[in-house]
């Protein structure tokens, strides 16, 4: 059985201060994330939703994924998404030794910083080559795969100069054990501005994520949202 909150708790935000967990904001803004892309089945889904409504979302990604589907990473950038630091392997930060899990989100930061010129597409489908802005004129963001990381590794990334983003609503869409409307109920329920939402554009989540992000995106803009990458 799985444990966890769709809505994080305010006190867990002031104990572990130095992570972000939301944003502060008086508009109504809110910040989509994607964790465990690039996946073909589903992160092409999610750009061309997001694309609709004009909505901008920050992609945690694995680096291994990024090697194995680079022309869906180009286009995540390519649609002026942000992108963050996932690891290389997905490794659980309480289950890894501190040289192993840090070289593991070293492996992925020098896989993220050594994209700089990439290969845009248009809407024809066609290649277009452009400059776009280099990753390292954005914000270095990196979130923990299951949310678990130890101290000692967080302080080893801060000092890298990355920002660790956590979340205040977790849409659960993970959780086979759920419906789709459950999920559908737990971003609904728990979102307001300035928060940052979690989704997994992975296989496992695709399907309950088909569902939710079409729903989700229509109500909250219909309620004059933004949707804002980090």
């Amino acid at each position: 059985m799985k444990v966890y909150l769709p809505r994080t708790p305010d006190f867990i935000a002031r104990i572990f201060s130095k992570y972000t967990w939301r944003f502060s904001s008086d508009k109504k803004e809110i910040y989509l994330t994607f964790d465990d892309g690039p996946t073909p089945e589903i992160t092409n889904f999610v750009i061309t939703e997001l694309k609709k409504y004009n909505a901008k979302a920050t992609f945690f990604c694995i680096g291994k994924n990024i090697q194995n589907h680079p022309e869906i990473f180009k286009r995540i950038i390519a649609d002026e998404h942000s992108v963050g630091n996932h690891t290389q392997n997905h490794l659980n930060g309480w289950k890894s030794k501190n040289t192993i899990y840090i070289d593991d989100f070293l492996e992925c930061d020098k896989l993220l910083q050594g994209s700089q010129k990439l290969i845009g597409l248009n809407e024809n489908g066609k290649n277009t080559y452009k400059v776009l802005r280099t990753l390292q004129e954005k914000p270095k963001l990196f979130r923990p795969p299951y949310g678990k990381i130890k101290k000692s590794q967080a302080i080893e990334i801060l000092k890298k100069g990355y920002k660790i983003i956590m979340w205040d609503v977790l849409s659960a869409d993970f959780d086979t054990s759920i419906s789709k409307e459950k999920c559908l109920q737990n971003v609904l329920k728990n979102t307001k501005n300035g928060s940052i939402i979690v989704f997994h554009d992975s296989i496992k989540a695709s399907e309950k994520l088909r569902f939710v992000l079409p729903k989700f995106l229509k109500e909250f803009s219909e309620k004059g949202f933004s949707f804002k990458s980090i």
